[in-house]
Formats: C-alpha cells, structure tokens, sequence
C-alpha cells in the first residue's frame, strides 16, 4: 500500500511539474531530464547534431523505438572508445570502411540539417523532431533502458554482412548486436 501511494505521488508531483518520472520500479525512480536544443553549450549543440544527422540516415523513418536503437548504439561506441566523442563515432572509419555507410555517402556535405536548404518540408519536421529525440537521448543515456540491450553494432535486415556477433534484439529494419 505504501508503496502505491509513493508511485501516485511521484506521479502526480510530475505531471504538476512538468517533468516526466519514469518509474523502473516500485521503489525506485527515475527523473528523465527534458532541455531544449538551444539551452545546450556550443559543443554539445554539435554532438547531437551529429547524433540526430546519424539517426535521420540510419533510421529516420523507423518508429520511434528504432531512432532510439540507433541513438544508443551511436552512444554506447563513445562509451566504448571507439571514439571518444559522437560525432567521432559518427564519422569513424575502419581502414576505408565507413561505420555508418552514409557518412561514406554526399550526404556529410549535408550536416547540420537544420541549417539546409536541400532539405523538403517534409523532411525538416522529420529532422526537427529527430533532433528533438537526439537532445532526449543525449541527456538521458545513463539513466535511459537500452532497448538494443547493449549494442555496439547493427545493420539493416535487407543486407547480411555475416557478422561473428550476438544477436542482441531486432527494432524496426535493424538488426542489433554485441560481441561475444
């Protein structure tokens, strides 16, 4: 009983607030952090750039739950050093095999999609809400449930690079996966 009163509570002190509680358990909760892109630094303002430019080409029109997959495989590569900041994972290269195929592609010419041109109308409420999903992600990752379940890796479910790799879980058209 005490326990359901304490949830009630939590809940309803974050609908006064404004500020969403996620409650993982019963005795337990988490506050996600809610910030607008032009409250972030200059610095952070460019890594999710790069992160919401890596979900718009990987996954920009997956569900929901697929952008955040691919958010959080971009974030945990930085969280094991592939790179040490997301817009160096974005843009790594192993040898001359780009990790993310787009970057590869004419598509960097088109970073900082906001800012561009070339984009449709379609496609900028597209990415503006992509963006909106990349500054979540990004000030939520360590409290954030992984749906990927750690993955570091994924591809699209059309291509099979026959990976020696653990299939963690399957979103949308990927495919996601950890290392042995």
């Amino acid at each position: 009983m005490r326990k359901n009163i304490l949830t009630a509570t939590l809940l309803i002190i974050s609908l006064i607030i404004a500020t969403p509680i996620v409650i993982t358990n019963t005795s337990n909760a988490t506050q996600m952090l809610h910030v607008d892109f032009s409250d972030l630094t200059p610095s952070t303002k460019k890594e999710v750039e790069c992160l919401a430019d890596n979900i718009f080409y990987e996954a920009g029109y997956e569900p929901k739950e697929g952008k955040i997959a691919v958010a959080l495989v971009t974030l945990n590569r930085v969280k094991h050093g592939f790179e040490d900041s997301v817009c160096g994972v974005v843009k790594q290269k192993t040898k001359s095999t780009c990790q993310f195929s787009w970057w590869c592609e004419d598509k960097p010419r088109m970073s900082s999609l906001h800012k561009s041109e070339k984009l449709s109308e379609r496609q900028k409420v597209v990415y503006n809400d992509i963006k909106d999903l990349a500054v979540y992600v990004y000030m939520n990752y360590e409290v954030m449930k992984d749906n990927t379940m750690g993955a570091l890796y994924y591809h699209a479910n059309y291509v099979n690079p026959n990976w020696k790799l653990k299939k963690t879980v399957v979103i949308g058209n990927h495919i996601f996966y950890t290392p042995y």
